[in-house]
């Protein structure tokens, strides 16, 4: 069976849930999704970031998107999964509830965001997509995290134990 070619009209994108909201990132984004993994803290990351997980030989950062968009904060259930994404250089992961689907929507289907969507700034959506019984909120990836946060994970060496504060 063939695949169909992208189009400038259409984009393929991820769909996946956080509470009872549904988002989409651009799939060319998107490097792999994986089951929930146990999740290694890290001493004094910012609150949203949850930790880092080994994904075949790389340690990832993993950001709870549902305190990084102050949604109600639900407990992780086995249908979660973590979304590795790029940003940049870096790859990240992204805790969301469920991947519901990989699809394909006109571009023509795709309105300007709200100036507030789901509780979420309107700083993190590039869109609305409407489909005749949902709407799907389009996540700019890049701007999830901050240019000052993406260079403080890109810099950070995760193999290496945490320095006590203080010290060189």
């Amino acid at each position: 069976m063939m695949r169909p070619a992208a189009a400038p009209d259409r984009i393929q994108l991820v769909v996946f849930w956080l509470g009872d909201t549904e988002f989409g990132v651009p799939i060319d984004q998107v490097r792999r999704i994986e089951r929930l993994l146990p999740i290694t803290r890290v001493p004094r990351a910012p609150n949203f970031l949850e930790g880092v997980v080994n994904i075949q030989g790389d340690i990832v950062p993993v950001i709870d998107l549902k305190k990084r968009f102050a949604l109600a904060d639900t407990p992780w259930e086995k249908q979660a999964r973590i979304v590795v994404v790029a940003l940049g250089d870096q790859l990240v992961g992204m805790l969301v509830d469920a991947v519901r689907e990989v699809m394909w929507l006109s571009t023509e289907r795709i309105e300007p965001a709200p100036s507030l969507v789901a509780d979420i700034n309107d700083v993190y959506l590039t869109g609305v997509g409407r489909l005749e019984d949902r709407l799907i909120i389009l996540l700019d990836l890049d701007q999830v995290l901050t240019v000052q946060e993406q260079t403080d994970l890109a810099q950070t060496d995760w193999s290496a134990p945490p320095r006590p504060e203080g010290t060189e």
